[in-house]
């Protein structure tokens, strides 16, 4: 199709931007190049839903059907735009917003920083640059002064109509906001944060967001409980199936408490933790009981999620949320909130979340990480490190590590128990995305799900194989540790994907599992690799 332009994006019709092909993608360490292709959308869905991006939708956003429709969205779309640009109306992101808009010098650094980029064979509508570019240029020639005359001259022409919108929106969902592109760029300039803020005013001013991100996310939780769909009865049930596992496999009845008022840590599990992963819960449990510690989990509404979707896509939702969680620590009287092994919690409770949070409900929050370290370094758990000898790498989380700068804890953690561990390259915060971040590993519509196994999960797939190309028994069981709740997910899809459990021996799992596993008090493996 040759190469897309910026001014590309305002073509009129249905015509694709970009088709996606197999032939262009990275690729990937044999046996596991095999040939997977992107579903093409039904005949039904195409004729219905926008798709003329790339052929994929996320958002599965109607056609219009009139012109005066479009004309009013397109109006939507620019009144949206106004307030992101205004002080008063942006409260969370408009200083760092303004600043990436005005300060990229279109070096195209951040582009081989990108793994959607690279992965996808370097296609020009995935480059970082390009929707900050789309954007930009609407806001000089639709909303400064003399801007129509301005951008002509500079021959940087573009029309906003309704393709423009719809492609925009749909842009903003091709990027995992995982910032590797900022931590690149010599400026500093966040053009992850730029596909944020476009998300942000699709949700707010124009009613268009992933349903399982809005609907099935932040309102669920606020409505049922949880993100999952669980209600606090159901939690309660979860939490007594765990004390019945935890009993059969130490041999000792060890509760998870609920509601305690006045324990010292209140502990904010990814409600995926109860539902696919409770031998994360069950390992924390474990671990807290061996070291005395005093905490709690809620039952309250939304009190046992630590999902936030709304950091991904919508401030009004967000804030929502986070003020929840604020409120429940406060009734229950905790000395803080710890955060586990979820790195969307972690942006949002240590980082956003002192936006938000004021006076009474500015309740200290922490990481588990640091407390778990402190653990397993300083001897307050006696492990044998012998029972995890099994290779071991360690996959980084965005928002754990190149957000908040959590990177040596886990690290020492899986040194001192994992006596094959290896890093995957690059690690720290030159991590990959896991290929599921920004909401992503949730997002299961349509053909977007085959577009985030082989084009934004290509990347991490990739470490994943490398990191384990020196063992040399193909039936030795590999470990990749995720201590995050979303990277399991998309790590879970995409090693069912590229079948790598039966080709490769690759599983996956959390942190404090690996901990447990290495108590050396259990008589059984805590670990079952059936399982996992």
């Amino acid at each position: 199709m040759g190469k897309t332009k910026v001014s590309d994006i305002s073509r009129a019709g249905d015509e694709q931007l970009l088709e996606l092909t197999s032939l262009d993608w990275m690729t990937l360490p044999c046996p596991s190049d095999q040939p997977l292709s992107i579903r093409p959308l039904p005949d039904e869905q195409r004729s219905q839903i926008e798709h003329s991006l790339d052929g994929i939708s996320a958002l599965g956003i109607p056609k219009p059907t009139s012109k005066g429709e479009e004309d009013g969205l397109v109006q939507s779309f620019l009144n949206g735009l106004r307030k992101l640009l205004s002080h008063d109306d942006n409260w969370t992101f408009w200083q760092p917003l303004v600043y990436s808009l005005e300060s990229c010098v279109k070096c195209q650094t951040c582009s081989d920083a990108c793994p959607i980029y690279l992965s996808s064979g370097k296609q020009e509508i995935y480059r970082p640059t390009y929707r900050g570019e789309v954007l930009r240029r609407i806001i000089n020639k639709y909303i400064k002064k003399g801007g129509r005359i301005s951008s002509k001259l500079k021959g940087e022409e573009i029309d906003l109509n309704w393709p423009t919108v719809a492609r925009l929106a749909e842009l903003a969902y091709r990027c995992t906001l995982c910032r590797r592109c900022a931590q690149w760029c010599p400026l500093g300039v966040d053009n992850a944060l730029i596909s944020r803020e476009i998300r942000k005013l699709f949700s707010q001013e124009l009613g268009i967001a992933p349903k399982e991100l809005h609907d099935f996310g932040t309102i669920q939780q606020l409505s049922k409980g949880s993100s999952t769909g669980m209600t606090p009865v159901a939690f309660r049930d979860s939490i007594e199936f765990m004390e019945e596992e935890i009993e059969e496999i130490t041999g000792r009845r060890i509760e998870i408490p609920i509601d305690k008022e006045g324990a010292d840590i209140l502990l904010l599990h990814n409600a995926g933790e109860f539902l696919s992963w409770p031998d994360n819960t069950e390992a924390f449990a474990i671990i807290f009981d061996a070291l005395g510690i005093s905490w709690t989990l809620s039952s309250d509404l939304a009190g046992y999620d630590s999902v936030n979707y709304g950091v991904w896509y919508d401030d009004v939702q967000l804030a929502r949320i986070v003020l929840t969680h604020a409120e429940v620590a406060n009734k229950l009287k905790v000395q803080k909130i710890l955060i586990g092994e979820c790195g969307h919690a972690h942006k949002t409770l240590l980082v956003i979340a002192d936006r938000i949070l004021t006076g009474e409900l500015n309740i200290p929050r922490e990481s588990a990480l640091p407390l778990l370290e402190d653990a397993v370094c300083n001897g307050r758990i006696k492990l044998d490190p012998s029972r995890n000898d099994f290779p071991v790498t360690l996959h980084d989380p965005c928002n754990l590590v190149r957000l908040t700068g959590i990177v040596e804890p886990q690290r020492r953690i899986v040194r001192k128990i994992c006596p094959q561990f290896r890093e995957m390259e690059p690690h720290g915060v030159e991590n990959y995305c896991c290929g599921g971040g920004s909401g992503f590993a949730i997002m299961s519509s349509r053909n977007f799900p085959d577009w985030k196994m082989t084009v934004s999960g290509r990347m991490k797939f990739k470490q994943v194989l490398d990191a384990f190309q020196d063992v040399g028994d193909p039936e030795a069981e590999r470990y990749v540790c995720a201590p995050c709740s979303n990277c399991k997910g998309q790590l879970r899809d995409l090693l069912s994907y590229y079948q790598a459990r039966e080709k490769h021996s690759v599983f996956y799992g959390g942190l404090a599992e690996l901990i447990v596993n290495a108590m050396v008090d259990l008589e059984q493996p805590f670990i079952q690799w059936e399982w996992h």
